[in-house]
């Protein structure tokens, strides 16, 4: 399938998948998507603490780099898995600008360590921020009450509904300790029905540029 790495509005960069018109990030803008709904409306409700965090659809590691930069300013001390069925190749990941437009140059050896560490090893990347990879189909992952919070960012249900369905979003719960939180840019109503129905308590919640809404579910 082709793919093309694309600047989106905001000035920072995502992949692009014609065939499909998918993109890996909201075309509005990529890091403005992802500070959006995985930092201000997930990460944010946690501080001095040690929490796991599990990403769902590692993809180009914007969310795990977003996290590890955003981590020392809430006092969090964070063991982050990041799952991804069809890794990202390094030729595209060293044509993505985040480092630069983050402003993070000090730590684009933490960004390149992110993406050249191996699958299924975790790795230490700073005093506070131990980070695995495990190459995974979703409906294979078993965890149980481990994570006080997920970032749901497969690719839509428009292209992969699949993924969006009762039966992953049990996974998902079952994964999750009580009270943790599941963030996704989706606002769809199947979407939010099948959260719903596995026992998640789900709000809406202002959209990031773009998009008018999201969800926000917690299991109690």
């Amino acid at each position: 399938m082709e793919r093309k790495v694309i600047i989106t509005s905001d000035g920072s960069s995502t992949i692009h998948l014609p065939e499909w018109d998918e993109h890996y990030h909201s075309k509005h803008g990529a890091i403005q998507e992802a500070k959006h709904v995985f930092i201000k409306n997930g990460l944010s409700l946690f501080s001095n603490q040690k929490i796991d965090i599990l990403e769902i659809g590692f993809g180009t590691g914007l969310n795990s780099f977003i996290t590890f930069l955003k981590a020392p300013k809430l006092n969090l001390e964070i063991d982050y898995v990041g799952v991804e069925a069809y890794p990202v190749a390094i030729e595209e990941i060293e044509k993505l600008n985040y480092v630069k437009e983050l402003k993070a140059l000090e730590f684009e050896i933490v960004f390149r360590e992110m993406h050249q560490q191996d699958w299924e090893k975790s790795n230490i990347i700073s005093s506070s921020f131990v980070m695995t990879k495990r190459k995974q189909f979703f409906d294979e992952i078993s965890d149980f009450e481990k994570y006080n919070l997920i970032y749901f960012d497969a690719f839509g249900a428009r292209v992969q509904p699949e993924l969006w369905t009762e039966d992953i979003f049990k996974i998902m719960y079952s994964a999750l300790k009580n009270d943790g939180v599941l963030v996704t840019y989706s606002a769809k109503g199947s979407v939010r029905r099948a959260m719903q129905q596995v026992g998640f308590t789900v709000e809406r919640l202002p959209g990031p540029p773009g998009k008018r809404e999201m969800l926000r579910a917690t299991k109690n």
